[in-house]
């Protein structure tokens, strides 16, 4: 060993104690959000196991905590979250196609891409307060004699165009990083084929990226079905003792229908409330298991 080595050894040494310090700490941090995650939900599912019945699914709510169920809540739920995907994911999906394969490279271009990354981390808050204002109360465009209201309500479509705004820079996000994803010899040998762009897009690089497209569409809507600020926002019932039969319906959705028994005093109400979330958990563990079960049956259809 050289002297060389020897007059750096100390140094490496003392990385070498900073780097397991460092590798503690981060690991510690990790450990303090996983375990504390892990004792509310026990917590959660041990205090809402006993209200865990066919009651608690297929009963509207009630004032009597053993009556009370999440039947209203959860068709609303199904409801929002299939008006939600029907707009966002087919626009999020053309605007993915269109900022990858068609944009041209210029400040326009550049000012949409910060928009969308910037509206990607806006609170949910702000989109229920535009979608009270845009889709709840409306507007009236009067243009000589000609008079259009858009004038929603406080229906389940509003709902699901507020909710639209708010997941569709994620499904715009993820779409364009899957296509970025795609190999570009992909896109040259469909070329050389002699298959137009339209043709390669629809042929070869939508098919690869749909994995991850699907992934990013199913993660949003994860994200939709739990928020409870926007639908507060644009007052979505807290009870109600029927299903919406269609889009111009009252509604009201799971989040809202368990932050009105959590409010309530009464004991029996806390322990419905913690059923109701562990309803919620399944909805959301579901979607996300499907994400991945669609992702990797795909993903393997790509590769043969």
């Amino acid at each position: 060993m050289t002297q060389r080595t020897e007059r750096f050894r100390p140094n490496l040494e003392a990385r070498k104690l900073k780097g397991a310090i460092a590798y503690v700490i981060l690991v510690g941090a990790v450990a303090v959000g996983i375990i504390g995650l892990g004792v509310l939900l026990l917590q959660v599912f041990f205090q809402g196991v006993d209200w865990l019945r066919p009651e608690l699914i297929f009963n509207f709510p009630s004032r009597f905590p053993e009556q009370a169920g999440l039947k209203a809540a959860l068709f609303g739920t199904l409801w929002l979250m299939g008006l939600t995907a029907l707009f966002c994911v087919p626009i999020g999906i053309g605007a993915a196609i269109y900022l990858e394969e068609y944009a041209p490279e210029n400040r326009l271009t550049q000012l949409i891409e910060i928009n969308i990354a910037n509206l990607a981390g806006v609170p949910s808050i702000v989109y229920g307060l535009l979608g009270l204002a845009l889709f709840v109360h409306g507007y009236t465009f009067e243009y000589g004699a000609t008079k259009i209201e858009f004038n929603l309500g406080r229906s389940v479509l509003a709902g699901a165009l507020t909710m639209s705004l708010l997941v569709l820079p994620i499904v715009i996000l993820a779409s364009r990083e899957a296509i970025k994803a795609v190999p570009d010899t992909y896109r040259q040998a469909s070329f050389a084929l002699g298959a137009t762009k339209w043709e390669t897009i629809r042929g070869v690089v939508l098919p690869s990226a749909f994995p991850g497209m699907l992934t990013g569409i199913i993660l949003a809507m994860s994200r939709a079905v739990g928020e409870t600020a926007p639908v507060i926002a644009i007052s979505a019932l807290v009870y109600l003792t029927f299903i919406p039969q269609g889009p111009l319906d009252r509604f009201t959705v799971l989040p809202i229908q368990i932050y009105n028994w959590v409010s309530r005093p009464q004991a029996d109400f806390q322990g419905l409330a913690a059923g109701g979330i562990v309803v919620l958990l399944i909805v959301l563990l579901s979607m996300n298991a499907l994400a991945v079960f669609l992702r990797n049956k795909f993903q393997s259809r790509s590769i043969e």
